[in-house]
């Protein structure tokens, strides 16, 4: 179950650098978080804004700067989150809804399958070996972010926890989308896809 009730609005707190630059990269590519539905600009990189974000170091945390937008990620769960592992960090995200989690995983996921076909006709090129296996990991992290907000007797994920129009909007049109059983599928599909990629093109 969720550990904590999450904040209508986001109170601008990233768990990492990644997950900030994640927002922030929804931001700088103009995908308002609570409007659109587009996130097919998404980039796994985080140089990809960085170069163009503001970094300073404040007394414990980063702040993170791009135009308007601002983010603070705490070198504590920074920490945390690169001994344990964590792509986007522990707990609950306080600036991305579940329901966007699930629709970024999308896109991840067809960004990962569409170059994997290009990638079995010509596997020489490291970089997009590279980039291919972070986007299968990145659509698995996504749906798990997705599912941490599932209280533990529920089925689908609770109308009170996706805060943003957006998502409120896709739960409407496709309620079926932010099912338990769905969102488990997902999730097995994407390792699954990994490992065999990972098995199919390992040296």
């Amino acid at each position: 179950m969720p550990d904590h009730a999450h904040p209508a609005p986001p109170s601008g707190h990233a768990r990492t650098l990644i997950e900030a630059f994640l927002y922030l990269d929804l931001t700088a590519h103009g995908l308002d978080p609570d409007q659109s539905p587009d996130f097919t600009t998404l980039d796994h990189d985080p140089a990809a804004v960085s170069r163009q974000a503001v970094l300073t170091e404040e007394e414990d945390a980063w702040r993170v700067r791009l135009g308007d937008a601002e983010v603070l990620v705490p070198y504590a769960s920074e920490s945390e989150a690169r001994s344990e592992d964590l792509t986007f960090g522990s707990g609950l995200s306080e600036l991305i809804d579940p329901g966007q989690w699930a629709l970024i995983a999308v896109t991840y996921g067809n960004r990962a399958l569409e170059a994997s076909f290009f990638f079995a006709a010509d596997s020489s090129d490291d970089a997009q070996y590279e980039s291919i296996t972070a986007d299968w990991r990145f659509a698995a992290d996504a749906v798990a972010e997705a599912l941490k907000f599932l209280p533990d007797d529920a089925d689908e994920l609770p109308a009170e926890e996706l805060w943003t129009a957006m998502s409120q909007a896709v739960r409407e049109e496709e309620p079926q989308r932010f099912t338990r059983s769905a969102l488990e599928q997902e999730l097995a599909y994407y390792r699954q896809s990994l490992t065999d990629f990972h098995r199919l093109h390992a040296e």
